[in-house]
């Protein structure tokens, strides 16, 4: 079984280009999520595929019946911060308080409280444990943030490579279930969502995902609704790495991400997460 996840969010929000589209600018720029969403939903729906979303404050808050309409499909609901801002770029207060604006906007749109947390951009790392705190003390059963591998936007290379059970001096927990990598000589390699699902050739995926399961492990699979847009909003001045990460394949993802569902079974991180609470998950 592998775990299926939508980081729910415009387009406009993502890293690239953060710096040409503040956020003073973004409610006059073009929505995509709501149609881009409804694909990913029926795509779903096809295969009895359920997941979970890492829902953006923000958009909660501006597409309330979207949001409805992924969990009344059955979906998670989980929480991706409000404003997409880097955690490592925010001073403690500054997180708790836009963690917080996610929660209330989240759970006035679906009626319930998120239990698990995705950092934008993978931007819990080593240098911040106080952020695992915060989200322990705000009541997250989980986290989806640390990635272990050596990026220039993200990273924590020697973070854990799966599900672990945080333990606070206060006699709080946090489960933290990481992104997936594969080991390959000794390097943590990315496997199975976003850019690398996007650009790696179908079979590499689904070599790797094999092999994890045979291992015993889960893949994490994750997703944004403006990479399965055809026909995405384009922004001048980008550079080559900027473009390939923002456009990049973005016309084929459907299309691997129908063959995922076909070859995998899925389901959702608290799914998953609870099935192994009675296991003998590490304490860190």
């Amino acid at each position: 079984m592998n775990l299926l996840t939508v980081d729910l969010e415009e387009w406009y929000v993502v890293e690239a280009l953060a710096r040409k589209l503040p956020r003073e600018e973004w409610p006059e720029l073009e929505s995509t999520v709501v149609e881009n969403t409804r694909r990913i939903l029926r795509l779903f729906d096809k295969y009895d595929a359920i997941g979970t979303f890492f829902i953006l404050g923000w958009c909660a808050d501006r597409h309330p019946e979207l949001m409805r309409e992924i969990a009344a499909r059955g979906h998670e609901i989980g929480c991706h911060s409000y404003f997409h801002r880097r955690v490592d770029s925010l001073q403690p207060e500054e997180f708790r308080e836009d963690t917080i604006q996610a929660i209330e906007s989240i759970s006035r749109a679906v009626g319930t409280r998120p239990m698990g947390y995705r950092a934008p951009s993978w931007s819990i790392n080593d240098s911040i444990p106080w952020a695992f705190e915060i989200l322990a003390d705000l009541g997250f059963e989980y986290d989806s943030s640390i990635f272990p591998i050596k990026h220039d936007l993200y990273g924590m290379p020697k973070g854990p490579r799966s599900l672990f059970r945080m333990k606070f001096d206060d006699g709080k927990f946090l489960y933290e279930m990481p992104a997936t990598t594969y080991r390959i000589f000794g390097r943590n390699i990315p496997v199975a969502g976003g850019g690398y699902l996007r650009h790696c050739p179908y079979w590499y995926s689904r070599s790797m995902i094999r092999r994890l399961n045979r291992r015993g492990h889960p893949a994490v699979v994750y997703i944004h609704p403006w990479e399965l847009d055809p026909d995405p909003p384009e922004i001048e001045g980008l550079s080559s790495i900027q473009k390939l990460r923002t456009y990049g394949s973005t016309s084929i993802l459907s299309m691997k991400m129908e063959r995922l569902l076909e070859d995998f079974e899925f389901t959702s991180m608290i799914s998953y997460i609870n099935e192994n609470r009675r296991q003998k998950i590490g304490f860190h």
